[in-house]
C-alpha cells in the first residue's frame, strides 16, 4: 500500500488577480500622491510604471536640478533616487530630502558602494529601502508596495491627528485669524523649500554628519576598535564573510558594533557582508541550487533578521520549491526546479508581503495561490518534515529531507509557532547526530551535523561546543596516528629496512609522519634518527669500498636534509676512492712494476714434442700486499696450447706494493708470456 500526498491545485495563470485596494491620499488635498523617480534608466522607469498602482502616477525626472520643483508641485509620497542620475553625493541629498520632506518615503537605487555610503541613513530609517542594480520587476514591485504601505501608515497618523476636534478659540475672529496665519506660514514654508533646493550647491553642508566624516572623527579614539575594523576589512576583502569561525568579516564587524553600536564603518561593513551573501544566494537561486541558496539566505538572516532582501529571497526560494513540488508525490522541493524564463518575474510566495510589512493586506499576484492556500502548504510541508524526521532523513536526499521541507515552510510562514517548533525539532536532531558522531569518534561527521544545525539557526554557543569537541577528537586521533607511525618507523630502522620495501621502510614511515604533522616532536625526532642512520650507512659503504652504495646513501642523506658539512666530507672521501679505483682499473705494463718473486712457466710436453712456439697475454691485479690475483687470459697463440702453463706461473709471482701518496694501493697490470722451443 502506498500513501498518496495531498493534491495541490495548480495556479491558474489566466485568473484575474484580486487586488486589495488601499486608499493612499494626500494629507491636504485628498488626491492620490504620485511616485517621483529621478532616473534616466529606461528599464527602471518601465518597471516602476508597470508595478505601480494606477492610482499613483509615476512622474519621471531626468535631472537632479528639476527635482525640487517637482516635489513642491506634486507633493509626492514616494521618491525613487537613481544614484546614476545624481550630481550631489547621495548621502547629502537624502539628508536634505528627509529634513525638508519628512513624510517622503525614499527608495535609493545603486550598487554596493553607494549602499555603503547610506549605511547610517538606512539604519535610522530616513532611507526606507536600497534597491540593487540590475533591478528585477518583482523586487521593484515588492519595494514600491512596501513603500506605499509605509507612507500610508504615516498618513494614517496625520489623519488621526487632524480628526481630533481642535480646541475652540475664545472667539470666531481669533479662530479665522489662526487659520489664516497657518495658511500663510504653509505658503512661506513651501516657497522656502523651493529656494533652498535651487540654491543647495551654495549652501553649507548638511546638518547631519556624513558617515565617512563620523568614521574619520572616530578613527584613533579606540585602538582596539580600530584593530577589529582593520581585521574585518581584510576578511571582507579576502571573501571570508562568515568563516573561519574567529576571523570572519561578519563576526568582526559585530565585535566592532559591540564596542560602538553607532560606528558607521562597522554598520557599512556588516551591510556589505549581508549584500555579498544575498548576491551569492541570488546566483545560486538562478542556477537552481536551492539548498546552497537557502544556506546563504540563512546566514544573511542570522545577521539581519528583518532585512528586506532576506524576506524577498526566502519567498523566492519558497516559490521555486513550490514550482518543483507541483506534480511530485510528496510535494518535495527539488534542487532542479525550473526557473522563470528570462524577463519573467517569479510570482511571490504567499506571506512574502507579510514578511515585508506584517499585518498589512497584500496584493494577490497572477498565478499565485490564494492566501488561504499558504496555510495548507505550510501544513503539508510540516507533515512531510515530520515524516522525514521519523525516517532519519534530516539532510538527504536534498529534495525529500526534513531540512528541505522545514525551510520551505519557514519561507512561507517564519513566525508560525508550528514552523518554529519544527525548526527547533530539526536543530535538536542535528545536534544529537553531532553528539553521536563524536561518541563514534568521527569528527568529520560531527562537524557536518554541527554546521547544518548552525545553518538552521541553532544556538551559536551550542554549535561552538560541538565543534570544539570534534576538534579535540580530531586532535586525539592525530596523536594516536603519530604514535603508531613513530612505532613503525623505529621498528623499520632497527630491522635495517631503511629504503626498502617501498611501503614498509623507515623512509616510507618518515614521509607519513611528515605528511601528518611536519612540526610535531615525533616527526622531528624521526627525521634526526633517519639522517644519522643514512650517514652511517654511507660511511660503512665507503669503508668496504662499495662506492656505488656510498653514492646512493649520500644522495639519500642530502635529500633528507642531513648535516651539510658531514655530507661534504663523505663526498670528498668518496671522490678520492673513486679516483683510486679509476687508477687501479688502469692496466700498466708488468715491466714497470718491481717483481720480488718469479716462477717460470712450464713448457707443455706436447708443444715441445711438436716443436710448437707460442705466447699468452694475461691481465692480473697486484694487491696492496704485492700478491697477484684476478689473473685472466686475454689472448693466446696458438689457442688452447699454453694458457694453463702461463696462468699457473703468474699466480705465483709477487711484486713490491704500488705506493701512492704514502699509501699502498692495488694496481692492475698486463704481461705477455712467451713460449719458444730451444733448437
Amino acid at each position: 500500500m502506498t500513501a498518496e500526498a495531498p493534491k495541490k491545485s495548480a495556479p491558474n495563470p489566466t485568473a484575474t488577480p484580486q487586488r486589495v485596494e488601499r486608499p493612499f491620499r494626500f494629507a491636504l488635498s485628498g488626491g492620490a500622491k504620485p511616485l517621483i523617480a529621478l532616473s534616466r534608466d529606461p528599464h527602471l522607469l518601465a518597471a516602476l510604471k508597470k508595478v505601480t498602482d494606477p492610482a499613483h502616477q509615476v512622474s519621471a525626472v531626468g535631472a537632479e536640478v528639476n527635482l525640487p520643483a517637482k516635489l513642491v508641485d506634486n507633493q509626492a509620497g514616494v521618491v525613487v533616487l537613481d544614484c546614476a542620475a545624481l550630481v550631489t553625493p547621495v548621502a547629502t541629498l537624502t539628508d536634505r530630502l528627509h529634513s525638508q520632506f519628512p513624510d517622503l518615503v525614499l527608495i535609493v537605487v545603486g550598487n554596493i558602494d553607494e549602499q555603503g555610503a547610506l549605511a547610517a541613513q538606512i539604519t535610522d530609517g530616513s532611507v526606507y529601502r536600497f534597491l540593487h542594480k540590475p533591478v528585477s520587476e518583482q523586487r521593484v514591485r515588492l519595494f514600491v508596495e512596501a513603500a506605499w504601505r509605509r507612507h500610508a501608515e504615516g498618513d494614517g497618523v496625520l489623519r488621526a491627528v487632524r480628526a481630533a476636534p481642535p480646541a475652540r478659540p475664545a472667539g470666531g475672529a481669533k479662530r479665522w485669524l489662526a487659520l489664516g496665519a497657518l495658511g500663510v506660514l504653509g505658503a512661506l514654508l513651501i516657497g522656502a523649500a523651493l529656494v533652498w533646493f535651487t540654491t543647495r550647491n551654495l549652501a553649507g553642508p548638511s546638518q547631519r554628519t556624513p558617515a565617512g566624516t563620523v568614521g574619520a572623527r572616530m578613527a584613533g579614539t579606540d585602538a582596539a576598535l580600530e584593530d577589529i575594523l582593520a581585521r574585518a576589512d581584510r576578511a571582507l576583502a579576502a571573501g571570508a564573510l562568515v568563516a573561519p569561525r574567529e576571523e570572519n568579516a561578519a563576526e568582526l564587524y559585530r565585535q566592532a558594533l559591540a564596542r560602538d553600536a553607532h560606528d558607521p564603518r562597522a554598520l557599512n561593513g556588516l551591510e556589505q557582508v549581508i549584500e555579498a551573501l544575498l548576491a551569492g544566494a541570488e546566483q545560486q537561486l538562478q542556477q537552481q541550487h536551492l539548498d546552497a541558496a537557502q544556506a546563504l539566505v540563512d546566514q544573511a538572516r542570522s545577521l539581519s533578521p528583518h532585512h528586506p532582501r532576506v524576506a524577498f529571497l526566502a519567498a523566492q526560494l519558497g516559490a521555486q520549491r513550490d514550482r518543483a513540488a507541483i506534480g511530485k508525490p510528496h510535494g518535495a522541493a527539488s534542487l532542479a526546479a525550473a526557473p522563470a524564463s528570462p524577463g519573467e518575474a517569479a510570482a511571490p510566495a504567499p506571506g512574502e508581503a507579510a514578511q515585508a510589512a506584517p499585518n498589512e493586506a497584500t496584493h494577490t499576484e497572477p498565478g499565485s495561490p490564494a492566501p488561504g492556500a499558504a496555510d495548507a502548504r505550510v501544513s503539508d510541508y510540516l507533515s512531510h518534515a515530520r515524516d522525514a524526521l521519523g525516517r532519519g532523513r534530516l539532510l538527504e536526499p536534498a529534495e525529500d529531507s526534513a531540512r528541505s521541507y522545514i525551510e520551505s515552510a519557514r519561507a512561507l510562514a517564519p513566525e508560525d509557532p508550528q514552523v518554529q517548533q519544527a525548526v527547533s525539532d530539526l536543530i535538536a536532531r542535528l545536534e544529537q547526530q553531532s553528539r553521536q558522531a563524536i561518541a563514534a569518534r568521527n569528527p568529520e561527521a560531527a562537524d557536518t551535523w554541527a554546521s547544518a544545525a548552525a545553518q538552521a539557526g541553532a544556538d551559536r554557543a551550542q554549535v561552538a561546543a560541538l565543534q570544539d569537541e570534534a576538534q579535540q577528537l580530531r586532535g586525539a586521533a592525530r596523536e594516536e596516528a603519530l604514535a603508531n607511525l613513530t612505532h613503525a618507523f623505529n621498528q623499520s630502522l632497527e630491522q635495517g629496512h631503511i629504503l626498502e620495501p617501498a611501503t614498509d621502510s623507515a623512509r616510507y614511515y618518515l614521509a607519513q609522519l611528515t605528511h601528518a604533522d611536519a612540526d610535531s616532536t615525533a616527526t622531528q625526532l624521526a627525521r634526526g634518527a633517519y639522517r644519522t642512520r643514512v650517514l652511517a650507512e654511507a660511511g660503512n659503504a665507503l669503508h668496504t669500498q662499495d662506492l656505488a652504495g656510498a653514492r646512493r646513501w649520500l644522495a639519500e642523506a642530502r635529500a633528507a636534509g642531513a648535516d651539510g658539512a658531514v655530507v661534504g666530507a663523505l663526498e670528498t672521501a668518496l671522490s678520492a676512492a673513486q679516483d683510486e679505483a679509476a687508477q687501479a682499473n688502469t692496466y700498466v705494463n708488468e715491466s714497470t712494476l718491481t717483481r720480488t718473486r718469479y716462477v717460470a712457466p712450464q713448457f707443455p710436453q706436447v708443444a715441445r714434442q711438436r716443436s710448437i712456439d707460442g705466447w699468452v697475454d694475461l691481465q692480473f691485479l697486484v694487491g696492496i700486499d704485492g700478491a697477484v690475483s684476478d689473473v685472466a687470459v686475454v689472448g693466446a697463440q696458438p689457442a688452447g696450447m699454453f694458457e694453463d702453463a702461463a696462468l699457473d706461473a703468474v699466480r705465483h709471482w709477487r711484486y713490491r706494493p704500488v705506493m701512492r701518496e704514502g699509501h699502498a694501493v692495488s694496481q692492475r697490470a698486463r704481461v705477455r708470456v712467451r713460449f719458444a722451443v730451444q733448437r
